[in-house]
């Protein structure tokens, strides 16, 4: 175990100075390239922080509307039957939009509930295998200017709802 919390103190500082070392080796400017990199990504963030902040808005309108509440409970009904527990619906709702908002619920959660218990550890395993769905779609299909997306809704859906039914079946095992 102490070789493995040794690797992993040393991993970051390792593959920084092993990108520094490489850069300098092949006679590059490495402080130039790290410069120039910090202001594109700058530029990044100052081109996606409408979406950002509108995203933000629109997930804060729904809870305080009371909307989420009523989806919840619709949605609730529809599922209790599978096994997934109703109190986890605005949780699974709110993920796909905002990992802040879906962290809030799920403190929610583990106050009410406890950590521990199942609905605390559906919740740890539902955070760790969903993803926000929605933010990651918008943001880096406009940065990236993408127009057309295909099939990645439907996959990124399949694999929310899949990370789901995952966190309900490992949780039962637990």
């Amino acid at each position: 175990m102490k070789v493995l919390m040794f690797l992993s103190a040393c991993s970051i500082p390792l593959v920084i100075f092993v990108i520094v070392g490489y850069g300098l080796l092949m006679g590059k400017n490495v402080y130039e390239i790290f410069v120039k990199g910090a202001a594109e990504g700058l530029k990044t963030v100052a081109a996606i922080l409408p979406t950002l902040v509108g995203l933000m808005a629109a997930v804060g309108i729904l809870r305080a509307s009371g909307f989420l509440d009523l989806l919840s409970d619709i949605c609730g009904r529809a599922v209790a039957f599978l096994g997934f527990p109703p109190e986890l619906v605005p949780l699974s709702i709110i993920r796909m939009f905002s990992s802040s908002a879906a962290t809030g619920l799920a403190l929610d959660i583990f106050k009410e509930y406890g950590p521990d218990s199942r609905m605390g550890l559906i919740t740890s395993i539902m955070m760790s295998c969903t993803e926000t769905v929605f933010y990651t779609m918008s943001v880096y299909f406009m940065t990236a200017k993408v127009k057309k997306t295909r099939y990645t809704l439907t996959g990124a859906l399949l694999a929310s709802f899949s990370g789901i039914a995952a966190s309900i079946f490992l949780a039962d095992l637990l």
